[in-house]
């Protein structure tokens, strides 16, 4: 009897090893990825999306100034052009109940350097200085939609 019984547990051992091996490689590949996706920002102009979460960082594509409300571009002045792409990320992580509290990495990208000073006013609106997130601003030479800036980010949750 004893010699049964132990042969029990052994064979319940590598039952519930091989349930726990199963369960951990064989997740559902969906639930590794999550589509964020928002009509109150400007929809996908190409084969992306707004944002995906994996894990727990959500990588947002590069915004540009489209209005979601009018789908035109908002390029009347640097300023108001950047607080466009503000608020189109805004409401990005407003879809995955993120905030500008919770983003750790940006990246701005513009057409002209000289536009810098402006565009950090603005984006810096949305920061408090002790809650900035990392970032780096680089200057190129042509961007989509001949736009003045674009911006994206990488947010934890």
């Amino acid at each position: 009897m004893k010699k049964a019984l132990n042969f029990f547990y052994v064979c319940l051992a590598f039952f519930l090893i091989a349930l726990a091996y199963n369960t951990f490689n064989n997740k559902n590949k969906t639930d590794m990825k999550r589509i964020i996706n928002t009509s109150n920002a400007p929809k996908p102009i190409g084969p992306y999306n707004q944002a995906v979460i994996s894990g727990d960082l959500m990588f947002i594509s590069g915004q540009v100034a489209f209005d979601p409300n009018t789908d035109e571009l908002v390029l009347d002045d640097i300023q108001t052009e950047t607080k466009q792409v503000m608020e189109n990320l805004k409401s990005i992580l407003e879809e995955a109940n993120l905030s500008f509290k919770n983003v750790v990495k940006t990246t701005i990208f513009l057409s002209d350097m000289d536009d810098f000073q402006q565009v950090n006013e603005v984006y810096g609106s949305y920061f408090s200085n002790d809650q900035a997130p990392a970032r780096e601003t680089v200057e190129v030479s042509r961007l989509p939609k001949d736009v003045n800036v674009e911006i994206s980010m990488i947010a934890y949750k």
